[in-house]
């Protein structure tokens, strides 16, 4: 069984006060852009998980696919047999882009799936939740507005497929600990589901991305990059989740507009 577990990118982002658990309240639109892993898992008689692609920091068993199929094997150790995982990374890592997220809740689906063990996806979300605050999101995996931690969701109607989408990853990477840091909690200036409803052109006086703020000191390349966006003529441009990668929104884009671009910068047009 093979999947493409996509990516998405936020539309604002308000980290609006911290928690008294430790983590932050947040605003934001969660939109799915069709930049994808691979990932296929299929019945073995023992387990393994083989990644390849852009390289992730950390034990490969601590990997959240590792995890994900962990939590349905504790559950159902008489369904769930052995398999084999493999896993292209194509997403760039630590670029704010949801990457493991979307990998660990698309493996809860396909072993729901390949074993046939009928959860709900409420369920999976509840599963989903204890791997990450965004990986519920990937389960319907349509566009929302995420709002506590990024686990509470209501559906939006917004439709930019007449667009060109251009990311651009940086070889510097953001954790999202970094991010936190020296960022400070604050209320959102608009409703970002009135904002969207703007022409796309209007989105960059109103819909801002806090973590900018911490982000563009640290990485001076981020905040280039989206000057670089807006200089080629992007409507809207704006740093996505925790960083460090950065996205634009054009009516139309060429490829030799990254002929500018130091060939360390990763670069695609969707």
């Amino acid at each position: 069984m093979v999947t493409y577990p996509n990516c998405k990118i936020n539309l604002g982002l308000h980290v609006t006060s911290k928690r008294p658990d430790g983590y932050h309240n947040i605003e934001s639109i969660f939109l799915p852009v069709p930049l994808t892993d691979t990932l296929s898992i299929n019945p073995s008689d023992e387990f393994s998980f083989v990644q390849d692609g852009f390289p992730i920091d950390g034990d490969p068993m601590s990997n959240l696919v590792v995890k994900a199929y962990s939590l349905l094997k504790k559950d159902y150790p008489s369904q769930v047999s052995p398999v084999d995982i493999q896993l292209t990374k194509n997403i760039p890592f630590g670029a704010g882009l949801g990457g493991g997220s979307a990998d660990a809740s698309f493996t809860l689906k396909m072993v729901n799936d390949l074993f046939s063990l009928h959860i709900s996806n409420a369920g999976l979300k509840n599963y989903a939740s204890r791997l990450g605050a965004d990986c519920p999101f990937f389960i319907d995996n349509h566009p929302v507005y995420a709002t506590e931690t990024g686990n509470q969701f209501s559906k939006v109607d917004i439709d930019v497929k007449k667009y060109k989408l251009v990311l651009l990853k940086p070889q510097c990477g953001v954790s999202t600990a970094e991010a936190y840091r020296g960022l400070t909690p604050r209320p959102g200036k608009v409703d970002l589901r009135q904002a969207i409803k703007k022409p796309i052109s209007e989105w960059k006086d109103s819909i801002f991305n806090h973590f900018e703020d911490s982000i563009f000191p640290k990485c001076p390349e981020v905040a280039e990059l989206k000057q670089f966006l807006y200089s080629h003529g992007a409507l809207y441009a704006s740093m996505s989740g925790s960083g460090s990668s950065v996205y634009g929104f054009f009516n139309q884009v060429d490829e030799s507009i990254f002929s500018a671009l130091p060939q360390s910068v990763l670069r695609y047009i969707i």
